[in-house]
């Protein structure tokens, strides 16, 4: 089925760059969309995705989030970066992982886009055969101390998220300004986003089973599924190629050079 929201698709590989970096691009690019600037050059009926990695590994946190309930020095220690996301959502250990970003100037409501985004994810899955289903759930309100609200985007579905066998496969976090709608999603290559439980600030041994137990039971990656990690620019092909199906159109692949009018402030990426 064809999705109208977008005649024009473009998409970035922008490859792998710290955390504060990755946080960094994603704010340009929204702000170049709020102030019109990619509008100017790309049109006004134009979608972007952006497709990055993370190195050295990174946990962010959402937009309003209470930071203390992460180790910021047991992060420090092992090389791993700690930034906030203009994004809501909880925390999110980005270690072996495909990150998506989606920017649009659109009226559609923010639901609407959330569950176009997944569609376009999940039409990439299918070509590798996963067959994601999306939830049908609300997001609950997770109940506990900072360390374990923290450990919430993973383990919490919402509406239209893609989950396998009941585990979610996808987490994503929105941020809209006026009719600007960024939206970040992390894809698991790997079971390492687990990890986070050993990246948080635990009251005790319990506390640490009970977050260990529930991500194993409620979280899934690629690796688990499938019995191997796909290739990250297989995935950004694909990704590419069920972002155009979906719109009916041929998308349009970007490079940091091509951007380099409207992203000034980012040089330094631009290789």
């Amino acid at each position: 089925m064809v999705n109208t929201f977008f005649s024009k698709v473009y998409c970035l590989d922008s490859g792998f760059h710290t955390g504060e970096e990755n946080m960094a691009f994603d704010r340009q690019l929204m702000a170049a969309f709020l102030d019109g600037r990619f509008q100017q050059c790309y049109g006004h009926d134009s979608c972007l995705w952006r497709f990055y990695g993370w190195h050295p590994h990174a946990v962010t946190v959402g937009y309003n989030q209470d930071i203390s309930g992460i180790d910021l020095l047991k992060c420090r220690s092992e090389g791993i970066d700690v930034v906030r996301r203009p994004t809501g959502g909880r925390a999110v250990f980005h270690a072996e992982e495909f990150t998506y970003s989606f920017f649009a100037e659109s009226l559609a409501q923010n639901s609407d886009l959330y569950r176009m985004v997944h569609e376009v994810i999940q039409l990439a899955l299918e070509t590798l055969g996963i067959h994601a289903g999306f939830c049908r759930s609300t997001l609950s309100r997770h109940q506990g101390d900072a360390a374990s609200r923290a450990v919430s985007c993973f383990t919490a579905s919402a509406r239209y998220e893609l989950q396998v066998d009941g585990r979610k496969l996808v987490g994503s976090a929105q941020r809209r300004s006026h009719n600007i709608l960024l939206q970040h999603g992390s894809l698991p290559l790997s079971a390492r986003h687990k990890e986070l439980c050993s990246l948080m600030t635990l009251s005790g041994e319990k506390a640490f089973e009970e977050i260990v137990d529930e991500m194993e039971r409620k979280t899934t990656s690629l690796e688990e599924i499938l019995g191997y990690i796909p290739d990250y620019a297989d995935l950004s092909a694909l990704m590419r190629s069920a972002a155009g199906k979906l719109h009916g159109v041929e998308t349009v692949e970007l490079s940091l050079c091509d951007l380099q009018d409207i992203l000034e402030d980012q040089e330094h990426l631009i290789h």
